[in-house]
């Protein structure tokens, strides 16, 4: 593999751990680039953010300063909702978000970022590096000129903020919760009526909108974004984003022009700040969880009964998709193929100690 290869020849595994390395051979003799990367992002969500800006500067000082691009956040270009034309349009040579945002525009995305009852993080890894997820996506990304890369995975999230406890199924009739794409899809069907984000403040949304749940992601960024002073009930499992993956979108043209050593770089730069954004929400996640709860958000299991019968209205969700487009369904089979084939293995070690530490742990 290219990346593989460069990490080999060149040494960005010291670049990426923090290391001073001498400016390679190779850069000398390379053109001076710059691109500009939009990020689907805001400034406040640090972590996010930070992955795209750690990519830039990987590409900056493994090629000596010669291939420079400057990162601007969500709306400084493009907003997130535009982003994929942008990139698409080469109106910027690269963006970095989360394809789960066009749904819309094809429910198929969603796959290169997380889908309800879907892959942890290392299953996405895995089956992204070592199953179809890689060459699946790229087909999907083709006719918009796209080529992706994984640049980021938050790992596992929570499953919103509610004003009121959510006990059975029926504590979710006609609740209005600010929540979109796939969730919201299965979400209607256990009879939530989900709600567009406001363009006011989510407190006055709460207050005079009567919003009375919001998706949220992990505690750090709910923690950031204040959530927890509009709801006060912290649901979990994240069941509809059980790992979201981020993508680096990078216009194919601009791409085919760059020297084969760059795309060697930008191919290893990715994959660095991708698996460092997991150790950084894994290192920082727990913490925030204690402080919210500290602060007092009542954190909650979703009842099983809950769980059960989003997870039957998903495989409906899905079998309506997939009738209706062939994409979704060959990707979506590929993916739950490979999670089916994964279950068995996490069961009997990550989920068997999980279990059994929870319960030791406890008796302390």
């Amino acid at each position: 593999m290219q990346r593989r290869s460069f990490l080999k020849h060149a040494g960005l595994g010291a670049v990426a751990s923090g290391a001073a390395v001498s400016v390679p051979a190779f850069a000398q003799d390379m053109p001076a680039l710059s691109w500009r990367l939009a990020s689907a992002f805001p400034s406040t969500l640090d972590l996010r953010i930070g992955a795209g800006e750690q990519f830039c500067k990987f590409v900056s000082e493994s090629t000596g300063g010669k291939f420079n691009i400057r990162h601007f956040p969500d709306g400084e270009i493009v907003p997130a909702a535009d982003l994929l034309e942008a990139v698409s349009t080469n109106k910027v040579e690269c963006g970095h978000g989360s394809s789960r945002t066009y749904y819309k525009k094809s429910p198929a995305f969603c796959f290169d970022a997380a889908v309800p009852f879907g892959l942890t993080a290392r299953q996405m890894n895995a089956w992204m590096s070592e199953g179809d997820g890689l060459r699946l996506t790229r087909e999907l990304f083709k006719p918009e000129k796209i080529i992706n890369f994984p640049l980021g995975n938050t790992g596992a999230q929570m499953g919103g903020w509610y004003a009121r406890e959510i006990k059975r199924q029926g504590d979710l009739k006609d609740l209005k919760m600010q929540v979109s794409g796939l969730a919201a899809d299965v979400l209607a069907r256990l009879g939530v009526a989900p709600q567009p984000a406001s363009q006011a403040p989510l407190a006055e949304a709460f207050e005079k909108e009567g919003l009375q749940a919001i998706a949220g992601a992990g505690a750090y960024d709910d923690a950031k974004l204040g959530l927890n002073k509009v709801a006060k009930y912290y649901y979990g499992p994240g069941w509809w984003l059980p790992g979201e993956q981020l993508s680096l979108y990078i216009n194919d043209e601009a791409w085919n022009k760059l020297p084969k050593h760059y795309q060697s770089i930008v191919t290893a730069a990715a994959m660095a700040a991708h698996v460092s954004l997991t150790a950084r929400y894994d290192a920082r996640n727990p913490a925030a969880l204690a402080q919210l709860a500290a602060s007092g958000a009542q954190v909650r299991a979703f009842p099983r009964s809950i769980l059960d019968v989003a997870f039957e209205a998903t495989q409906q969700v899905y079998k309506d998709l997939g009738a209706k487009d062939p994409k979704f369904k060959a990707i979506h089979d590929s993916y739950m193929g490979f999670r089916d084939s994964e279950m068995p293995w996490f069961r009997m070690t990550d989920n068997a100690y999980g279990q059994y530490m929870a319960v030791a742990l406890s008796g302390r």
